[in-house]
């Protein structure tokens, strides 16, 4: 078999249904087979693959085992040469599946390939970045990227007549990994639960030996973050203690503290700026919000790094 593709959910039945009604429409000509992993929904998704893609095989877990785990229990049984990592809010566009195929039938040094993101009205999202400094960091938090890189930060903006290129890291959203490269590289990091994995991964394709490409002809469309909106303060906590979790393992226990130092001070600074601006007359919107942003840099403020795993 050419090819798996690997779905992870976690209650978005219709968007799920739209991912998978994307590959009825658009399939590869290769062999191929589809793999949803269900975190333990409550939405009833995987009665709905069940029903109505009735050729899906479903994983459904008893309980939220989280991103990494749950596309690892996936690639684990799958049997394709290569592996699409798609995430449930996407759908493939005509002439995709095949195209990254090929790409990687090409390019035998190329571990992981990504496709290019796009919103649903077809605009440019983030598809791929630099593995994270601490420079680059303080530059997302503080808001100076989208002056310095773009409106996509950290993913540069698009170019015109760009090509596939090598990059740091690309999106798991759709990530097509070779099977045969994981011997090396190992599967996705189960210390993560969230944020980070797909970063982390191509940090060790990349130390592994094998390449990391993004190919800007390859798209899909990404709703994005229809499953962490619906517990928005606390994945914010968990996107920067997966950050932390990178440093550490990428650039040692000194770095991460020093990461995790300047997260809480740069929280510190913008819970104080909120709480000013909380004091003055708003609208029941801007306090809402106000509140939130609070909420979440409250929850920065106890981020500490722990010495990198084993």
């Amino acid at each position: 078999m050419r090819l798996s593709i690997v779905i992870v959910n976690w209650n978005t039945r219709e968007l799920l249904a739209e991912c998978l009604a994307s590959i009825d429409a658009y399939p590869p000509l290769c062999a191929c087979e589809v793999i949803v992993v269900d975190n333990a929904s409550q939405d009833g998704s995987a009665s709905m693959v069940e029903q109505r893609f009735p050729s899906v095989r479903i994983i459904a877990n008893a309980v939220n085992r989280g991103f990494p785990a749950a596309n690892n229990q996936a690639i684990t049984v799958s049997g394709g040469r290569y592996v699409l990592l798609l995430n449930s809010d996407a759908a493939v566009l005509p002439g995709t599946l095949d195209r990254m195929v090929r790409f990687m039938d090409g390019h035998p040094k190329v571990g992981a390939l990504g496709a290019k993101l796009l919103n649903p009205d077809g605009s440019f999202q983030a598809s791929y970045a630099d593995f994270p400094s601490l420079a680059t960091e303080l530059s997302l938090m503080t808001g100076a990227s989208r002056l310095l890189i773009g409106p996509h930060a950290p993913s540069p903006r698009p170019r015109p007549n760009e090509t596939a290129r090598p990059v740091d890291w690309v999106g798991g959203a759709a990530m097509l990994v070779r099977a045969s490269a994981l011997e090396g590289v190992g599967l996705m990091d189960e210390g993560y639960f969230l944020y980070s994995e797909e970063t982390d991964w191509c940090w060790r394709f990349w130390q592994a030996g094998w390449e990391v490409w993004y190919d800007p002809d390859s798209a899909v469309i990404h709703h994005g973050g229809a499953s962490t909106r619906q517990v928005s303060a606390p994945s914010y906590y968990r996107l920067y203690a997966s950050k932390v979790r990178f440093f550490g393992k990428a650039y040692g226990l000194d770095a991460a503290r020093r990461f995790s130092a300047l997260v809480r001070v740069t929280a510190g600074v913008r819970l104080s700026l909120w709480t000013a601006l909380a004091a003055l007359p708003n609208r029941p919107q801007t306090r809402q919000a106000l509140e939130l942003r609070k909420e979440r840099d409250r929850r920065l403020r106890q981020l500490r790094a722990q010495p990198a795993p084993e």
